[in-house]
């Protein structure tokens, strides 16, 4: 059985590369999208928070012999640290100036991390095995599915669920939104928006740390893994609409899918189809698919 010209094992089994990489990019916009949109900063560090994440588990298991599940804990909550160090010494002295400033900030401290973990480690990949209850794969009948990437599709979706759900529908994210963009009016109800800025950014941060995680035992680690990837993530958060939370998670599962076709298709467009589609959604619509025009 073939479909669209191609073996509908190869065609299913591209989907589902698909769908990990895309789950990937929607856990990385997301954070970017948290961050931009309740924050207004342009966080080009992101791709260093991801890759830190990612070597805050293999760290974890290498050295202290923490296993992969309580990796997926504790290692996001040090790069939610972090990222709350990072807004407290260095972002806070930015708020009003002009998101370049933010953007130009964020971009020096992840050259900063990436060299850091260059000298360290150098730029040869440290392997991370993937734990023994998702190791293995389960033959569906169509496909043959690796235990792994499903648990990478569903932990990522139901994330960014819980993620948009806390910020649009709960009196919590109501009062990140209000802050934003009232901070006294806030302030005056008893709510101390310094530190739920913070909290933010930490979050954020936090967010790129678990994508990290996810990621080591699919890739190998290496301190290149997050500037390879930010660029792309970048375009897929422009393309769902900057600061749209849930635009950022349906654009960054479906671009991932998108990539992957191309793959089959016309693998030599593979590297650029993002940023075609990028080019064509700012064209017609500026503000991005689901964002809202000025």
């Amino acid at each position: 059985m073939e479909i669209f010209g191609i073996p509908h094992q190869a065609f299913l089994g591209q989907l589902m590369l698909g769908l990990v990489n895309g789950a990937f990019y929607a856990m990385l916009s997301l954070g970017l999208a948290v961050i931009f949109g309740l924050l207004d900063i342009v966080n080009f560090a992101h791709g260093a928070l991801y890759m830190v994440g990612a070597f805050a588990a293999w760290i974890m298991l290498d050295k202290w012999g923490v296993n992969y599940w309580w990796a997926l804990v504790l290692a996001p909550l040090a790069v939610g640290v972090l990222g709350a160090l990072i807004e407290r010494l260095f972002l806070k002295r930015l708020y009003g100036l002009d998101p370049l400033y933010g953007l130009l900030l964020t971009f020096g401290l992840s050259l900063i991390l990436e060299g850091v973990f260059r000298t360290e480690y150098g730029v040869s990949g440290q392997a991370y095995s993937v734990p023994e209850q998702l190791a293995g794969a389960t033959n569906l009948g169509f496909m043959i599915l690796p235990n792994y990437r499903a648990w990478v599709v569903v932990a990522s979706i139901t994330v960014c669920l819980l993620t948009w759900f806390v910020i649009e529908r709960t009196r919590l994210g109501a009062y990140l939104r209000a802050g934003t963009e009232n901070a006294k009016l806030v302030q005056a109800f008893g709510v101390n928006v310094p530190v739920m800025v913070t909290l933010t950014y930490g979050a954020g941060a936090a967010l790129a740390g678990l994508a990290g995680v996810l990621a080591a035992p699919v890739i190998q680690v290496t301190p290149l893994m997050g500037s390879n990837l930010i660029i792309v993530v970048f375009a897929v958060v422009v393309i769902g609409g900057m600061g749209s939370i849930l635009g950022s998670v349906i654009t960054g599962l479906l671009l991932g899918v998108i990539e992957g076709f191309t793959r089959v298709f016309y693998p030599e467009a593979s590297a650029i189809v993002v940023f075609v589609i990028m080019a064509i959604v700012l064209v017609l619509r500026p503000a991005g698919l689901f964002g809202k025009e000025a």
